[in-house]
């Protein structure tokens, strides 16, 4: 019997894109649903039915929401073929320790990069930038934060590296300029079949920042 794999969640969902570029990597073929989060399906209602959001992960009719509690199911359910998560304990500890830090300081300081304005954007904009540091130096000079390997916080990251030019853009600032090794480890990334066929282009991500930004009075 074929297994069901159905991903709901929104071409601009980072998110979501980690979950896509992790079934990817695992050459999990699987049935994408684009949701319309001003108007959500009955599905997703269904499957997620406590936070209502994306992305949700079905697996032969089984939800599974929270995306790097989807990342880490699909690690161990297709085992056998390139894993996300280190076999040592100690490591697999510390990668899902940065990827809960990716979680907390940069989806929420990446937006009030592009939200703020004057005095209120400059220090969003050096929060920002201190928060990916602390990234570049976890990185180090290996080529993955997985070092040899791309792995879990590789995935966590990089579908906020295609919103660097909306940040620089509307911030006014070079995050290359700031953080050399992360952008090419970005570039280094964007080369994986996996991540390019999974990421929205960068400037598809900004017109859609400027849309928000319009829809929220903060232009």
């Amino acid at each position: 019997m074929a297994e069901e794999v159905i991903l709901l969640s929104t071409w601009a969902s980072p998110f979501g894109n980690r979950v896509q570029i992790a079934l990817t990597e695992k050459g999990i073929e699987f049935e994408y649903k684009e949701e319309d989060l001003s108007n959500k399906s009955p599905l997703l209602l269904q499957m997620n039915p406590i936070h209502k959001k994306v992305p949700v992960l079905i697996h032969n009719g089984k939800p599974v929401s929270e995306s790097l509690i989807v990342i880490q199911y699909i690690d161990e359910i297709w085992k056998d073929k390139s894993p996300l998560l280190p076999s040592d304990p100690y490591l697999r500890a510390q990668a899902r320790f940065w990827a809960d830090y990716i979680d907390k300081k940069i989806f929420d300081a990446g937006r009030k990069v592009w939200s703020t304005k004057g005095d209120d954007q400059e220090a969003a904009k050096k929060e920002f930038i201190s928060n990916l540091n602390l990234l570049e130096g976890q990185l180090g000079d290996a080529p993955y934060f997985g070092g040899d390997n791309f792995g879990f916080v590789d995935v966590a990251l990089i579908p906020f590296y295609n919103w660097f030019y909306a940040y620089e853009t509307c911030g006014r600032f070079s995050i290359e300029a700031e953080c050399p090794k992360l952008v090419a480890w970005g570039k280094r990334c964007m080369k994986r079949q996996s991540v390019a066929e999974s990421l929205p282009d960068s400037t598809k991500v900004y017109d859609y920042v400027l849309m928000l930004k319009k829809y929220l009075g903060i232009e």
